[in-house]
């Protein structure tokens, strides 16, 4: 694998690349990214991985100088699984002096996660991936499924932008016992981790409700909100929504986000599952189909049987 740090020189190294595939991160790489990397290589005839914590995407409280880094375990963990080229830029490399340009996708970035951190999150977020697009040109980009609100944006800034390339998103990646994997998880003390349970726990709780035949927005809020009170969390948010364009649902109706944001400790994370109806309702963390994880220890993939790669059609 290739480490590259410059526009100029990534661009130079992806001439004759033929079908490239883009995994754009921010470093502490864990199975979830590793996993986006192994579909690329399923699809692509040449892999890059960006690792580039944007200043941008935080607000002046949040954790940009504490976010972990480490680019030697990243660099080795992507050469062991077969990635091509990393690009690994500094910031001014991205945000010379002068920069004045940003992205605003409107509606979509008002709910949720933008309402918690602010218009210059998904601001941040939305620029730099359109900067990395247009650097690497790829023909395919993978995300995952616990960041669905970015996805959403991202996907619609790519149709209203006309860029051409496909985005694909995976589903989450958990651990065996359903905690969504996270690069936050690394602030959690080992009493915390057990309290960060009852993310996956209330989410669990909400598709068991709609199995049940419990398909009201009421009902399904109330079983998870009951989880998260027993592990002693309070959420930011917990919201039903629709999920092609977030919109507020009365009841699930087979394309509904269940999403969730609570701070544990010094970590705020986040959540989600796509809930459908009846016998087509998945499970989060359970009955789930083993990742495959070369030298990583083991993971569990979670098993929504809907994800929203599936209601677009890993159309952006």
């Amino acid at each position: 694998m290739k480490t590259t740090r410059s526009v100029a020189e990534l661009r130079a190294a992806l001439e004759g690349a033929g079908r490239v595939g883009l995994v754009p991160t921010m470093g502490a790489l864990h199975e979830g990214h590793l996993s986006l990397v192994r579909r690329a290589r399923e699809e692509c005839e040449t892999v890059v991985v960006s690792l580039f914590v944007n200043p941008t995407q935080f607000g002046p409280s949040e954790d940009l100088e504490a976010y972990p880094r480490d680019e030697t375990r990243d660099a080795a963990l992507l050469d062991a699984e077969g990635a091509d080229l990393l690009f690994a830029p500094a910031r001014e490399e991205l945000y010379p002096p002068g920069f004045a340009t940003s992205v605003r996708v409107s509606g979509l970035t008002r709910e949720l996660e933008g309402e918690a951190r602010g218009d210059e999150h998904f601001e941040g977020v939305a620029t730099v991936v359109l900067k990395l697009l247009n650097i690497a040109r790829p023909d395919a980009v993978y995300f995952g499924q616990k960041d669905a609100q970015q996805t959403l944006v991202i996907r619609r800034m790519a149709r209203d932008l006309d860029v051409p390339t496909r985005i694909e998103v995976l589903p989450t990646v958990r651990d065996p016992d359903g905690l969504a994997l996270s690069s936050r998880n690394a602030y959690l003390e080992p009493a915390e981790r057990d309290q960060a349970l009852g993310l996956s726990a209330a989410l669990r709780a909400a598709e068991d409700t709609v199995a049940r035949g419990e398909l009201s927005a009421s009902a399904v809020l109330e079983a998870a909100r009951s989880e998260l009170a027993s592990a002693g969390l309070e959420p930011e948010y917990l919201e039903l929504r629709s999920a092609e364009d977030l919109t507020p649902v009365e009841s699930v109706n087979g394309s509904t986000l269940l999403a969730l944001a609570a701070r544990v400790g010094r970590a705020r994370l986040i959540d989600n599952v796509v809930l459908a109806s009846g016998a087509q309702a998945g499970r989060v963390g359970r009955s789930a189909a083993r990742a495959s994880v070369g030298r990583a220890p083991d993971r569990l993939v979670s098993a929504e049987h809907r994800s929203l790669n599936d209601l677009t059609g890993g159309k952006a």
